[in-house]
């Protein structure tokens, strides 16, 4: 990058050679503005592994391109983020923010969170507990990890049990991260008590971090459902309302479970000791994973 005339900083980075007192505070947006008038967003990373080419396969992912007014927010929290990383004052010049194309569309809000937020938690909060209280029929949620803290567990229970079709899909247990894995079925075996439906996604491994709420609104971004994305983590979420988009991620979820395995009951009551003792342990530790 250096070499080709780009720019590069390091966001957050030690000040001390092997000694970094900020590293559980990363930042995890995945977000690219082209000419200030297009966007991307969501959980792609950049590298041959996230094009299936890496030792977990086949990589399932979810990114949005978008246009219009929503990318000048995409592009103030790349200049906020750039700013500080590169200790620089980028301006907000007008030729960064040129007058956008309106077209018809889905309604797109970009919600960003992290340690600095005021208040916390806005991705969790004003986002996701939001779009799981007012769901009516549907609540489908796609996530590489799922450890969820007491105010997601208690939204999801209360969905569930009020009649609302809750399902959450995720990977089958990988190698790099089993603790993950282990404490996460902990959570899901507790929701499956108030009715919630679980898939493992069995062609590769699936890192969309995804939810669609009656298929009219849905959110695409780089937050998990857990406490290091809620908490610790600096995130970016598109959060889209009304438009063809909701409906069509709806689709791709449910064109998803054909790859997939359903969690059922009968498992629960078919787990070794083993089995037990690693997703108890795992789930102590769930809080900083």
């Amino acid at each position: 990058m250096d070499a080709g005339g780009g720019e590069v900083a390091w966001f957050f980075r030690s000040k001390y050679l092997h000694i970094n007192m900020r590293v559980n505070y990363r930042n995890h947006r995945k977000i690219a503005i082209i000419d200030g008038k297009t966007g991307f967003i969501g959980g792609f990373n950049i590298g041959d592994e996230y094009l299936g080419k890496g030792p977990l396969g086949n990589w399932r992912d979810t990114h949005l391109k978008i246009t219009g007014t929503a990318v000048h927010s995409l592009q103030v929290r790349f200049f906020m983020d750039w700013n500080h990383a590169a200790d620089a004052d980028l301006g907000f010049e007008e030729r960064y923010f040129p007058s956008p194309e309106i077209r018809e569309g889905a309604l797109v809000q970009i919600v960003s969170s992290g340690p600095d937020s005021r208040g916390g938690e806005a991705i969790k909060k004003g986002g996701y507990l939001n779009l799981i209280g007012n769901a009516r029929e549907s609540v489908w949620i796609q996530t590489p990890y799922f450890i969820p803290d007491g105010s997601i567990m208690d939204a999801l229970k209360m969905a569930a049990e009020s009649g609302v079709d809750v399902r959450i899909m995720f990977p089958p247990c990988k190698p790099d991260h089993p603790f993950v894995y282990w404490a996460g079925f902990s959570y899901i075996w507790e929701l499956m008590n108030s009715g919630v439906r679980a898939y493992t996604y069995d062609n590769g491994f699936i890192h969309a971090k995804t939810v669609v709420i009656d298929g009219i609104a849905a959110s695409v971004g780089s937050a998990n459902w857990d406490i290091r994305s809620f908490c610790l983590n600096f995130e970016a979420n598109a959060f889209l309302y009304k438009g063809d988009v909701p409906a069509a991620l709806k689709q791709i979820f449910a064109d998803d479970i054909a790859s997939c395995t359903e969690v059922t009951p009968d498992m629960y009551g078919q787990r070794t000791f083993t089995v037990r003792f690693k997703e108890s342990f795992s789930r102590l530790l769930s809080g900083i994973m």
